[in-house]
């Protein structure tokens, strides 16, 4: 019966999203954006001003007033954003979508992600504390009066909005540092890998950063194999069972089981959450100013994880009399949280990306043989705290799950499947040591201060309350200083650490324990001294830095052809940094290009691939076949090469998001004779190229000058959970061809392990250019649009200016307002 009740839910809603009967709801659904609303909770009446940009302006008299409305508009717009966000980190998913997501709320249940946010929120000054009450107040409010009907996800899936809590707010800054702070993943990874390789092949495998030696010195194989840590036998599959459960439909369960089984066996990894930021001294601009660009890359949803707004309010205080200072600024804002992320005030801005220093360490716990309760210390045995978590389920019995907790941290072990099919559980389990969970984490106090700084010392000293993720900073002020600094909270190991937290250390032996933090003043810096600071989730550390961050960087093709493009112009204006953000040289594809250039296939289509190829310099350009020839020759090398040498169950559970460029690279120009058997490496570029062309003509037809690879290539933006149900995902869900790869400054990655390999998931979320000459003519733009709510036109009207390469202007007193709304204090 439940098949039968979705499929006539969603019939309905298709025909309310394609007819006429739509008119009525569609309008109704839509956000108030002119007029006055009477609004239970302000002190005094707050003006919400769209801009022609569709930028919110929210004027208050009071900074209390200003969080309150931010977190009305939120709610206006993107309700359904902040429920789903809001029941993913509580674990609460199951509760609609039955069985299928438990694997997603067991293990938010056991990182405990709103323990630990209560904690922190506990922690947090009065004033910061007030400032989340107010958001959530708003939120509240506009529920408790709504004035337009709820989206139509509450109502195809059954779901009435939730109260925001403050301690949300800080659960999503939580969830922001899982998304970007990650590095378990790589770790479990060089676990998994081990198990079939020797030390010295995993590390050709997963290379250390160019230049660098492997950051571990231990023999990692040989002591996983000593201990004894993997299971001899392979588990039984459970997804048979776990989709019999109930959840909407048998289409949305599975899609939702799909979904949730990713997000659990990508926890921990931040591959593909890059950015790029730079900033020139005024030495190197037409104006004599600075000038600085951000575009953070994150997966692309719809609605966007951006909300841009401006808040403006007067001085105030806190309750207990702790002064606040005024606030005027404008940029992305996170639904979810009360202030602008990334953005500027009059007279400062700023831009982050992702340092993705090591803040997360797995330890194997050995199990007592003789009591299952205890597990060893370097003091002897010791008993796991145990507690227990009541999980709903949709249209079944409640489930009790039971959280084990070390003196490291919570056992991942009870909640990863993939711990139960690669380790001997009776032996050993995995803990998780993550410094974002620590109670003294204030990162929300300092998005509220940063607000607040008018000068580049002054955005500095605000954000040394940051603690996770930690991000590189880049800032500039009308002054002309610029600086970069990496901010936020990185553990200190001891020297005789010889695994250095890039793989699981043994949890028994106290030497592979954190030893304290590294000193604020001791994270990289830079003032620009060239005149000009960029980064790319690259190294920060010099070669020679005494400060261990991490093994993990990324690969710095980015940040090179970021720095060549800089170099090649000596003075720059706003125009010249637009057209470095849109720029889609690959160096990467550059490397690795000369490989397919000489692969001699046999397949009929192999001379007219090539011919594609001809003058082909690894510019990613949507329009060109070279592109997805070259995608997909990698693709098939990295299947033909890799896959056999550590087994197809475990490439499959590894690659995706992470690609094993590194490896290929390191493998095709040394000739790896052992990695590329029983073939010699050139017979399988050639296989491997002839396997690409019969996928691609099988998808793209039999001519390939009419191959393109914006074609294979769009950029999706996927809702979630409608991009799960087809007829709903045309209307919810938006794409458009693109250019770049990941390794484009243009960015553009794609997980070749899904059903569409090439498609762009993860880009530019946002991209900003901020002019300290007259930050009036700072422009933004991003992939969607401000409204979360399908039936209005502002939710997919960013889309063609951000493939196309246009900007919006991003300004803090606009010349006229496309929409004026008062609220008023109810009463009034």
């Amino acid at each position: 019966m439940a098949w039968i009740r979705w499929t006539a839910v969603a019939s309905l809603a298709l025909a309310l999203l394609a007819g006429s009967g739509a008119a009525v709801y569609a309008r109704r659904s839509l956000a108030v954006l002119d007029g006055t609303l009477q609004v239970t909770g302000l002190r005094a009446a707050v003006r919400v001003l769209r801009d022609a940009a569709d930028v919110t302006h929210i004027r208050a008299q009071t900074p209390q007033d200003a969080w309150f409305a931010m977190g009305y508009v939120h709610a206006q717009e993107r309700s359904w954003q902040l429920e789903f966000n809001r029941r993913v980190m509580h674990g609460e998913l199951s509760g609609i979508f039955g069985a299928a997501t438990l694997a997603t709320d067991k293990l938010m249940r056991t990182l405990d992600i709103m323990g630990a946010a209560r904690r922190q929120y506990q922690g947090l000054p009065l004033y910061a504390r007030e400032a989340l009450q107010a958001y959530s107040q708003g939120i509240r409010a506009f529920h408790r009066d709504r004035p337009q009907a709820l989206p139509p996800e509450f109502h195809i899936l059954g779901v009435q909005g939730a109260a925001w809590e403050p301690e949300d707010s800080v659960g999503w800054a939580l969830m922001m540092a899982l998304d970007l702070g990650g590095n378990w993943g790589n770790e479990f990874a060089r676990l998994a890998l081990a198990r079939t390789l020797d030390t010295g092949r995993l590390w050709q495998l997963m290379p250390p950063y160019p230049g660098e030696r492997p950051a571990a010195s231990a023999d990692l194989a040989a002591l996983y194999r000593q201990w004894g840590v993997y299971r001899e036998t392979a588990p039984q599959a459970e997804d048979a069972r776990r989709l019999q459960a109930a959840a909407p439909s048998p289409r949305i369960g599975a899609g939702m089981l799909a979904w949730s089984d990713e997000l659990t066996r990508n926890a921990g990894s931040s591959e593909g959450r890059g950015s790029n930021n730079w900033v020139l001294a005024g030495t190197r601009t037409v104006s004599g100013k600075p000038l600085l660009a951000n575009d953070p890359h994150l997966e692309l949803s719809v609605p966007a994880v951006w909300y841009f707004a401006a808040l403006r309010a007067p001085a105030g205080r806190a309750s207990d009399g702790t002064p606040i200072a005024p606030i005027d600024v404008v940029g992305a804002t996170l639904p979810g949280l009360p202030f602008v992320v990334l953005g500027r005030t009059g007279h400062v801005a700023w831009g982050f990306t992702n340092t993705g220093p090591d803040v997360q360490d797995l330890y194997l716990e050995q199990i007592n043989p003789a009591d299952a309760t205890q597990y060893r210390t370097p003091e002897g045995w010791a008993r796991f705290t145990l507690r227990t978590e009541r999980i709903r389920v949709k249209g079944a019995a409640d489930v009790l799950h039971t959280v084990r907790s070390t003196r490291h941290g919570p056992v991942l072990s009870d909640a990863q499947k993939s711990h139960a099919d690669l380790l001997n559980l009776d032996k050993y389990v995995l803990a998780l040591r993550w410094s974002a969970l620590d109670a003294d984490n204030q990162s929300v106090f300092a998005g509220l201060q940063s607000n607040q700084a008018q000068t580049v010392d002054a955005l500095f000293q605000a954000l040394e309350h940051h603690h996770s993720p930690m991000q590189n900073v880049l800032a500039a002020d009308d002054q002309g200083r610029i600086r970069f600094q990496a901010v936020g909270r990185v553990p200190l190991r001891a020297a005789g650490n010889d695994i250095r937290g890039v793989a699981p250390s043994p949890g028994w032996d106290a030497r592979y324990d954190w030893q304290g933090w590294l000193a604020r003043a001791q994270t990289p810096r830079d003032d620009g001294a060239r005149g000009w600071v960029a980064t790319a989730n690259q190294r920060v550390t010099a070669p020679d830095s005494p400060h261990y961050l991490t093994q993990d960087w990324a690969l710095p093709y980015r940040y090179e052809r970021i720095v060549q493009l800089i170099e090649a112009t000596e003075k720059h204006d706003t125009a010249s940094m637009q057209a470095m953000q849109h720029d889609v040289r690959s160096l990467a594809t550059r490397r690795l290009l000369p490989h397919l250039l000489r692969a001699r296939s046999a397949h009929p289509l192999a001379a007219a691939a090539q011919a594609q190829l001809q003058g082909f310099d690894g510019v990613m350009d949507a329009d060109r076949a070279a592109p997805l020839v070259f995608a997909a020759w990698v693709d098939e090398l990295a299947r033909g090469v890799i896959a056999a040498r550590i087994g197809q169950a475990r490439f499959a559970s590894t690659y995706g998001k992470r690609d094993y460029r590194a490896a290929l690279e390191g493998i095709l120009e040394r000739d790896d004779r052992w990695w590329c058997q029983p073939m010699s490496c050139a017979e399988q570029s050639a296989a491997a190229l002839g396997r690409a062309l019969g996928r691609l003509q099988a998808a793209y037809g039999a001519d390939p000058a009419r191959w393109r690879w914006g074609r294979a290539h769009p950029a999706l933006s996927v809702h979630r959970p409608l991009d799960k149900v087809p007829l709903l995902a045309r209307f919810f869900d938006l794409s458009v061809p693109s250019p770049g790869d990941a390794y484009t400054v243009n960015a553009g990655k794609y997980d070749a392990d899904q059903d569409q390999p090439f498609v762009n998931r993860h880009a530019a979320s946002l991209r900003a250019v901020y002019d300290l000459a007259d930050l009036e003519r700072s422009l933004f733009i991003y992939q969607s649009g401000q409204s979360g709510l399908v039936f209005s036109p502002r939710y997919r009207d960013m889309r063609a200016a951000w493939a196309q390469g246009g900007y919006r202007a991003l300004q803090l007193r606009p010349e006229r307002w496309a929409h004026a709304l008062t609220l008023a204090p109810a009463g009034q």
